[in-house]
């Protein structure tokens, strides 16, 4: 590389003078010659008495050879106290530009198992104060909403329910028929060997109307429109359309969730009877093909084993599958945070957490009513 025209380092006694303008146009050469310096025993200072400017390019390389000076030597002093004879615009410019003047980050302190632990309790209770306030919400909204149509979009709760129930009745249905189908061959089996073909129409009634039928469902629409509730509403919130609409003195739970609230109250029933019926039509199949059972047969024997109390509570239990479907995936996706990695996170939170309440809730109207 070409030398600037009065720039060098040089090395005289216990010092490496620096001569000339330490710039940015002068610093890759200097920079080259410093690199080919071998022997820095004795050195002990930069002296800066002969430069006749600097800049921040400057200054990074200088305090880069009072480093270098430091660590070679091994000298137990600060290295800005290695550069000396510097005028007062050059001291101005080190104090400005100087690496000694940024803040080095504290490291982190690692937390031990109860502080962890005592954070993960409280975040836990800080989500189930934020879901109860939001569930709040909802039904208020969900409630006065019956009566008051203002702020509220017109022809949304049909919408809502194409989205949710119409839509969702290939796959519940197709999935509903093959779990008929699964339980009754197994069942088949074993009550051949008994004799006891008959009781096939018991056992198959009873599991769809009283646990499958609502289960599965639930747990479909958990997948499909709980997901698509959560990612709805997160992408909302990053795009700030939630925002635009509380600028607008639209109330956002009323706007984009009471409509969906509706419609999974509505459809999420409608579901779970479509899906008892389908799934009972695919165990008959089993019963009549397989176990030459007759349909009038398997008809008359279904009907001593349903009972409406069975089929009220499975109808109770599956609107609260929904209520917790859709305030499951409203709580994530307001309070999303992040871009789409955010909006990615919300959904899969949401299908988990609401599967699991789906679950519990089964579990705890089992417990209720056995």
């Amino acid at each position: 590389m070409k030398q600037p025209s009065g720039v060098s380092i040089i090395r005289e006694e216990r010092s490496f003078f620096l001569e000339g303008a330490i710039d940015k146009s002068s610093v890759p050469f200097l920079y080259e010659e410093f690199t080919g310096i071998k022997d820095f025993s004795g050195i002990e200072s930069v002296d800066l008495s002969r430069v006749t400017s600097l800049d921040s390019a400057g200054t990074l390389f200088i305090e880069e050879v009072a480093l270098t000076i430091k660590e070679r030597n091994s000298i137990n002093v600060p290295f800005t106290d290695l550069i000396v004879n510097y005028s007062d615009d050059a001291g101005h410019t080190l104090k400005i530009f100087s690496q000694a003047s940024l803040e080095k980050a504290a490291p982190e302190r690692k937390e031990f198992f109860f502080e962890k632990f005592g954070s993960t309790i409280l975040s836990f209770g800080k989500a189930i104060f934020e879901s109860m306030v939001l569930s709040a919400d909802i039904f208020y909204w969900a409630i006065t909403g019956l009566w008051r149509r203002k702020g509220s979009r017109k022809g949304s709760f049909i919408q809502q329910s194409l989205l949710i129930g119409m839509e969702a009745v290939p796959i519940v249905g197709l999935l509903s028929f093959i779990i008929g189908l699964i339980l009754a061959l197994q069942a088949a089996v074993q009550l051949r060997s008994f004799g006891a073909d008959i009781f096939i129409a018991d056992m198959l009634g009873y599991a769809m109307l009283a646990e499958m039928g609502a289960l599965m469902t639930a747990i479909i629409v958990s997948g499909r429109s709980g997901s698509a509730v959560a990612s709805e509403i997160a992408t909302m919130k990053v795009s700030e359309e939630l925002d635009a609409l509380k600028m607008m003195s639209i109330n956002p739970i009323r706007y984009v969730v009471v409509p969906k609230f509706y419609a999974m109250t509505v459809c999420m029933p409608l579901l779970v009877i479509m899906s008892i019926i389908v799934g009972i039509v695919g165990g008959m199949l089993i019963a009549v093909f397989y176990l030459n059972l007759g349909i009038s047969a398997f008809y008359n024997q279904l009907v001593n084993v349903l009972a409406i109390k069975e089929f009220m509570i499975t109808m109770i239990k599956s609107t609260f599958f929904g209520w917790a479907i859709v305030i499951t995936g409203s709580f994530y996706g307001f309070r999303v945070e992040g871009g789409a990695e955010g909006v990615g996170k919300a959904t899969t939170y949401s299908v988990v957490t609401s599967i699991f309440l789906v679950i519990l809730i089964d579990v705890v109207f089992s417990f209720l009513y056995l």
